[in-house]
């Protein structure tokens, strides 16, 4: 993927570490970097954990995480054991997959830590596993990931680079208990088609902290579904920048917060470069008292990405009362010389009119909740693409619904 390695990542160019891809243009980048409104009042991102003050609440970034349960990954007190979690891959043929060491160069290509807990992450994993689809290859079945849990603190970190003009699914599914820090980079080559599908379905004392990091390149398509349902916490940041124009980046969300959970989803979309397309669509269900559920959307179109079409969505529904939502879409423009550029956030509960017209041909109240939540999450869903995950998500969806009706 030579051709995608000179455009620098936003991240790396800020960095000061490793992956360095161009002095000059990096430069460029870090001064653009440094107004929007993700960074402009946190640490800059490296990879070192030492750059990074241990948070105490107060900073924009982690005003909204509870960090008492956290378990010690925000400050250095959680120490990985031998019982953390346990990664199983499977793979199409033709798939290459290998297990590497800290030098490794595809490591942090995709994007830098921007948080201590990632640089954490960074910082404390032994060995990390690289999925690599040659170039033109198109699979016809998911490579799937599987992370379960064992009871124990991990620090992980996986690569998925898709040559040039190559296609494949991946499913990536988290299950059992664990306390994990983890960085995800996905590397598109130019021309290449990545569909990512990240399910969150831990048992219910889980912690998972994530950054997710997708570096798209010239004409390529990077679609992301990240679906949130178990945890006792789960904070994740799925991160997008372009290595060349005409990149396309689709980012949907569903998560179903239940009581006493805390789910966080905080995106960043760089345009970085001309001519490229951004859609990011996240969706949750909110019911039981304690239940917060946190969504940030950030998008900076840069001063260089002339020709970007870029819009962002939120929608909530609040199915009981003791539930909390926090929701703050940002958008930062830099040029005026853009096709467009929007976002939008609502949070509300049930429609009293759709409930009429479902209960008045006939269909009893408990029903036609179902129906309208199970409606409010199907344009999502079916647009997954992968028939077992998404009649697993719906008979979730169900599960859930069951106890709050």
């Amino acid at each position: 993927m030579a051709e995608a390695q000179s455009a620098p990542t936003l991240d790396s160019a800020r960095a000061g570490g490793p992956p360095s891809l161009g002095s000059t243009t990096a430069g460029a980048v870090a001064v653009a970097a440094e107004s929007t409104v993700a960074t402009r009042m946190s640490a800059p991102p490296s990879f070192d954990v030492a750059d990074f003050p241990v948070p105490h609440g107060r900073e924009e970034e982690w005003r909204f995480t509870p960090l008492e349960r956290l378990r010690g990954l925000h400050d250095g007190t959680a120490v990985a054991t031998g019982d953390g979690v346990k990664v199983a891959i499977g793979t199409p043929e033709g798939v290459t997959v290998e297990t590497v060491g800290r030098d490794d160069a595809r490591l942090g290509k995709a994007g830098t830590p921007v948080d201590r807990v990632a640089a954490q992450a960074y910082s404390s994993f032994e060995k990390a596993s690289v999925v690599t689809v040659p170039k033109e290859t198109v699979l016809t079945e998911p490579i799937r990931i599987v992370v379960h849990g064992e009871g124990g603190v991990a620090y992980g970190h996986q690569v998925v680079e898709l040559g040039a003009f190559a296609e494949a699914v991946v499913v990536i599914d988290h299950t059992g208990d664990a306390v994990l820090a983890a960085n995800v980079d996905y590397i598109v080559g130019d021309g290449a088609k990545l569909t990512v599908v990240s399910v969150q379905d831990w048992d219910d004392k889980a912690v998972h902290v994530g950054q997710h990091n997708a570096l798209i390149g010239r004409d390529a398509t990077f679609k992301s579904f990240v679906v949130t349902f178990g945890g006792d916490l789960v904070r994740l940041h799925p991160r997008v920048a372009y290595a060349g124009p005409g990149g396309e980046a689709e980012l949907f969300g569903l998560y179903f917060t239940d009581a006493g959970q805390h789910q966080e989803h905080r995106l960043l979309v760089d345009h970085n470069v001309p001519h490229c397309k951004s859609n990011a669509i996240y969706k949750g269900a909110l019911q039981g008292e304690g239940a917060h559920a946190v969504w940030i959307g950030d998008v900076l179109i840069e001063a260089t990405a002339e020709g970007t079409d870029t819009y962002e969505m939120n929608r909530n529904l609040v199915l009981t009362d003791g539930a909390r939502v926090d929701s703050v879409p940002n958008l930062e423009i830099e040029t005026g010389e853009i096709v467009g550029a929007g976002h939008a956030s609502a949070t509300g509960r049930f429609d009293d009119e759709q409930l009429f017209y479902l209960m008045a041909r006939g269909i009893p109240a408990d029903d036609a909740r179902r129906l309208v939540v199970r409606g409010f999450f199907a344009e999502l869903v079916q647009q997954i693409g992968v028939a077992d995950i998404q009649e697993r998500l719906l008979e979730k969806i169900d599960a859930e619904l069951e106890a709050s009706v």
